[in-house]
């Protein structure tokens, strides 16, 4: 830790982390007196202007062996990404700059990062609630479908158990195998998704789609029929929202489909698409090289064009028309939108979709995939303004994922908090709170599955094999229960892909994606996922609390989430000593087991959590 600047300490800087637009902000820097600096000041780099300034911080006085040096200014009015450094002089003209290195004589700075942020309305329901991603095609069939005369060259397994196909077609992988999974089987299980604490039902593409994953998206205006109707998507809205639960809908809007009713490569619908004539009203959608077989394509995939975000006519039948999808699906029951591959549609694009949804309903979010912090994302070459207040309410949170999981499998605690507490000072309050926290997606191997702590094989065929021993499954166990503890209590929306709660597990896709395992559910796993839900709904500190880290030391992980007359401590031990911490009070007791703790000292077990609370 820097002892002349802390940007983390309150004494070195307030507000704590982003500031918000036209918000007074404080800075302070005690170099050790002996250092016979005499002057100070802030040299700030607004980067979305182009512009750097320097302002001198007046002379304060002296604590104890420290010089002080401290300003308050207000010179942001406008949204920006701000980098500073401080330069230190004598009056002899000797000095040094000060980033977050230390002091520095030479080279360019490492500065410290101050996001500033616009005042915009964030429904909380989103990150005070549970989330749950359901893959369509495999949560719950009601019925083998028939696929006869949709599009694509679909079938379906007979074995609801089955391994999802995942070998090759004449060099191409098809992903044109389905289960028939379904919108009413999903309606079917809300009362079990209510009771592991649900609060909004995530779903990956359920528009009409030539593929089992509907990321390549055929028709926006129309629900896939092996999923269902718009009927039954209203229906389960309605139904959801009877027990408080909302819905979030993948929108994918960089590409479609090639065999979409907007491209048609193959002919399959009636109509005039992009690949067929120059004439469609479609053809200004795409970026043609050579047409019609060569265009742009989503990281080269032919059966995925690209689209051009900035066609009117685009813009206007996704966002802005009247009847344009992200509205006519709200209006139909959704409470926002997931943004698929957030990094490739132009800030533009989605401060128009969010206008849009908040027009439509005020209440509503966006979320936005991003995989790393996204304050300072840069892609294509371009620093992103996801966070700024126009455009995404909160992103998904793969740091999260990976931090955790770094840290239980034999990381030191202090990475994990260093890791959140990076975003917690860069994202706006509002983004942290509605980060959606997760331990595995769509796309990533299953959660237990990695925390069983072995590496996994190479290739598909190896992969389609895999499972844990029984040695490796009952470690990944105990590690997921731990994960399971620390999602729920952590600052944003815990988000549960399905089945994970249920031990399934898996390698990377399509074996993350097999179906949900009626009727072979872990009940233990199961137990403590809907334990842990019931905490959250129940305790309003888990819900909205501020965090407070108590402890990150090697194998000790431990932090505080307190309102007013409640407060909730996680404890965690990922080594095989027990160990104790230190609580900021007497008065807790044991949320699991009911125990009084005496005192301001807590045990905890090796390799094990506990959660405590007051009030």
């Amino acid at each position: 830790m820097n002892t002349v600047f802390d940007s983390r300490d309150p004494r070195c800087k307030q507000p704590y982390g982003a500031l918000l637009c036209g918000k007074e902000w404080s800075l302070t820097c005690r170099p050790l007196a002996s250092e016979g600096f005499t002057h100070c000041s802030v040299v700030i780099h607004r980067e979305f202007a182009n512009h750097q300034m320097e302002a001198e911080m007046p002379f304060t006085g002296f604590q104890e062996d420290r010089a002080v040096f401290s300003i308050s200014l207000i010179p942001f009015q406008a949204p920006e990404l701000v980098w500073y450094w401080f330069r230190f002089w004598r009056d002899d003209g000797t000095g040094c700059l000060l980033d977050r290195t230390g002091y520095r004589s030479e080279g360019d700075p490492a500065p410290w990062q101050l996001t500033v942020y616009e005042e915009s309305a964030t429904p909380s329901w989103f990150g005070e609630g549970v989330t749950y991603q359901i893959f369509p095609d495999r949560y719950c069939r009601l019925s083998r479908p028939n696929p006869a005369g949709l599009i694509g060259d679909r079938w379906v397994h007979e074995d609801w158990y089955e391994t999802p196909a995942w070998r090759p077609e004449g060099g191409e992988i098809k992903n044109r195998d389905f289960f028939g999974g379904s919108l009413a089987g999903v309606a079917e299980h809300l009362d079990e998704l209510e009771a592991l604490g649900v609060t909004t039902l995530y779903f990956c593409p359920i528009f009409e789609s030539a593929s089992n994953h509907r990321y390549n998206t055929a028709d926006y205006t129309r629900i896939d029929p092996m999923l269902g109707t718009k009927r039954d998507f209203k229906d389960l809205c309605a139904r959801a929202r009877e027990r408080g639960i909302r819905v979030l809908l993948d929108g994918v809007f960089n590409h479609t489909g090639s065999q979409s009713i907007y491209f048609n490569a193959d002919g399959f619908y009636p109509n005039l698409g992009a690949a067929q004539s120059r004439e469609s009203p479609y053809f200004d959608w795409f970026q043609f090289r050579d047409w019609p077989g060569s265009y742009d394509a989503w990281w080269g995939i032919s059966t995925l064009p690209n689209v051009r975000e900035d066609c009117p006519d685009y813009i206007d039948y996704i966002i802005t028309g009247e009847n344009s999808v992200v509205k006519r699906w709200l209006r139909a029951g959704a409470s926002g939108w997931r943004l698929d591959v957030a990094d490739e549609l132009p800030d533009e694009f989605i401060e128009k979709l969010r206008a849009a949804v908040e027009e439509t309903d005020p209440d509503a979010m966006v979320i936005g995939e991003v995989w790393e912090d996204a304050s300072n994302k840069i892609s294509y070459s371009r620093r992103r303004k996801y966070l700024l207040g126009k455009e995404l309410h909160g992103v998904m949170n793969y740091p999260f994922r990976t931090a955790l999981f770094n840290y239980l499998l034999d990381g030191p605690a202090e990475d994990f908090k260093e890791a959140m507490e990076t975003l917690r000072e860069n994202y706006p309050p509002a983004a942290f709170h509605s980060a959606m926290n997760f331990l595995g997606t769509h796309d990533t191997p299953r959660a237990l599955t990695v925390l069983g702590g072995v590496p996994l094989p190479e290739g598909r065929d190896a992969q389609s094999m895999f499972c844990l021993t029984p040695d490796q499954r009952a470690a990944g166990l105990e590690r997921l229960h731990v994960a399971a503890a620390i999602l729920f209590t952590f600052p944003g929306s815990p988000m549960i892909y399905y089945g994970d709660e249920t031990g399934m597990e898996g390698a990377a896709d399509p074996f993350n994606r097999r179906t949900y395992p009626w009727g072979r559910e872990d009940q233990a796993l199961l137990g403590w996922f809907r334990r842990l839900g019931g905490l959250r709904k129940e305790r309003p500190s888990l819900r909205r609390g501020d965090l407070q880290w108590l402890e990150a030391r090697g194998p000790l992980l431990a932090f505080l989430r307190e309102v007013p007359g409640e407060a909730t401590a996680t404890l965690v031990n990922a080594g095989p000593e027990a160990l104790s911490v230190s609580l900021p009070e007497a008065g807790y007791r044991d949320l699991i087991s009911g125990e009084e703790i005496p005192g301001t000292d807590a045990s905890v077990p090796p390799y094990s959590v506990r959660l405590l609370g007051r009030g």
